[in-house]
């Protein structure tokens, strides 16, 4: 099975972001040195919680130290930006790192709007709503379309016909991804040729139809003649069930607060979470899905997402290692969320 690491960069209580960051980096070496396929970060805005903002800054920092392993986006929020601006920040990444660079595409803000419309404050029309043409665009410029790599492509601004080109030229060219959790989204990768990651982790409904939907409407493209799809998932794994769980607790509790509307701080310590008094909101919170979040032994987690995977017929898994810390963990690393990776690697690589 191809096993794949998503980051959102977690901040923690205690941790300042700087720490995070570094411990990330250590993540991201970690992932390398045991195998995993790709290693992607997040775009999310004004949330105290997560460092993770701005994914090609991110990726030449993540990269450091490591060889082999791909980095990307997951995903870039196209509706923030201008898609010239996208493609020449991935077209600097790709030359960056040769063949080891993906763009995931989501179409959401990833941030409330106040933020959105500060982001796009520049920018015509409505982001959301010009997703499919943005990304034809994007793609063309990356040299993922009918344009090959390093030739300008013909566009038309205002009724006039312009040539363009993403700098610097490239040699290689990144993969693009499509992201999302609904029919639409799916339908669009599936038109364009594109491959396809269902937002699992987040414990959203309708995989089994959304991914349906994207075999069915799938044309085949150039530089994917078949229909692909990587499944993200968040994944605690520990020596035995009783460590997981209680590892498992911080993540628990930022999830409740996002399902009910409370405040996305800083994620508690294990210590903390021992004694912790649930509010009523918080108990109360929706649960996530059942298959977007697998706590447990090396056995018992890559049993979960080896059946979940042969379900969907999903090409590739991306985990999100969201173990919590103790309090007398160092600051700069993520111990627990290393040891659930490697943990894993070792049942299913």
């Amino acid at each position: 099975m191809k096993l794949s690491v998503l980051d959102l960069i977690p901040l923690r209580r205690g941790q300042t972001s700087r720490d995070a960051l570094l411990a990330s980096q250590a993540l991201a070496r970690e992932a390398d040195r045991l195998g995993y396929t790709r290693y992607w970060v997040a775009e999310h805005h004004n949330m105290e919680a997560i460092v993770s903002t701005v994914p090609a800054v991110l990726i030449p920092f993540l990269a450091e130290g490591t060889s082999q392993i791909r980095f990307g986006s997951g995903g870039v929020m196209l509706a923030n930006h201008a898609p010239f601006a996208v493609a020449e920040q991935f077209a600097l990444l790709s030359e960056m790192m040769p063949g080891r660079v993906d763009l995931g595409l989501g179409r959401a803000p990833g941030s409330d709007q106040l933020t959105a419309a500060v982001l796009r404050q520049a920018l015509p029309g409505d982001g959301v709503q010009n997703y499919v043409r943005d990304v034809t665009l994007l793609r063309e410029l990356l040299g993922g379309g009918e344009t090959p790599v390093g030739e300008r492509v013909h566009v038309e601004i205002s009724g006039r016909p312009f040539d363009l080109s993403a700098t610097p030229a490239m040699s290689t060219a990144p993969d693009i991804w499509l992201l999302g959790s609904s029919a639409y989204s799916a339908e669009a990768a599936g038109q364009l040729g594109l491959p396809y990651v269902f937002a699992n982790h987040f414990g959203m409904p309708g995989i089994d139809e959304t991914l349906r939907l994207y075999r069915e409407s799938f044309v085949p493209s150039a530089s994917f003649p078949e229909p692909k799809t990587l499944v993200p998932v968040n994944v605690v794994v520990a020596e035995n069930a009783e460590e997981a769980n209680k590892l498992a607790l911080p993540q628990k509790l930022s999830n409740a607060r996002l399902r009910s509307g409370g405040k996305m701080e800083p994620q508690a310590t294990v210590d903390e979470m021992e004694n912790y008094d649930w509010a009523a909101r918080e108990f109360m919170a929706p649960a996530p899905g059942p298959d977007s979040m697998f706590v447990g032994t090396p056995e018992h987690v890559a049993e979960g997402i080896s059946a979940l995977a042969a379900r969907l017929g999903a090409d590739e898994v991306m985990v999100s290692p969201v173990a919590g810390a103790y309090a007398g963990d160092d600051v700069d690393r993520g111990a627990r969320r290393e040891e659930s990776l490697r943990l894993l690697a070792g049942e299913l690589f």
